[in-house]
């Protein structure tokens, strides 16, 4: 690694932790020249994913923007670690297609049904953005479709 103060390419390590939950690895290092101390990330590097929008446009996938919008949808009702767990779980399925391009519907349904699994109210706010609710009626189809996809719940007092 070269020193971002003399350029030399002669260091040692100080110190190594793992970070963001063990997906990349924080460095320490000293220069062995100037003494000048400094930090590195490691990571894997992973192909790029790109994600075809409803307008034919092509952007790079992003976790955080999956992330936000489940955080905009499940707004103070699904603490943000269920979330992150949630985003992860949608790029690993994403990434683990072995495709280098993807449509925006299928990371849609994804997001769909990790929020389903999480909470149905989140989940018809998601729907309604993502589908294109244009009335009360389309909730009604779409949380009667909920209903249907859930176990029935006990008798009061079973």
């Amino acid at each position: 690694m070269r020193c971002p103060h003399c350029g030399r390419d002669e260091d040692r390590v100080v110190d190594s932790r793992p970070v963001d939950e063990h997906a990349a690895v924080r460095r320490r290092r000293e220069c062995r020249g100037c003494a000048t101390r400094f930090t590195t990330f490691e990571r894997i590097e992973q192909p790029e994913v790109l994600v075809r929008k409803r307008s034919g446009a092509l952007v790079a996938f992003s976790r955080h923007r999956v992330l936000d919008g489940m955080a905009r949808a499940s707004k103070g009702r699904v603490p943000r670690e269920q979330l992150e767990q949630a985003a992860r779980s949608v790029e690993f399925t994403i990434r683990s297609s072995g495709e280098t391009e993807v449509s925006s519907e299928q990371v849609g349904l994804r997001v769909l049904a990790q929020l389903r699994d999480l909470d149905e109210v989140s989940y018809l706010r998601f729907a309604s953005v993502y589908k294109d609710f244009q009335g009360p009626e389309e909730f009604a189809l779409e949380l009667n479709s909920l209903r249907k996809e859930q176990p029935p719940k006990p008798a009061a007092g079973a």
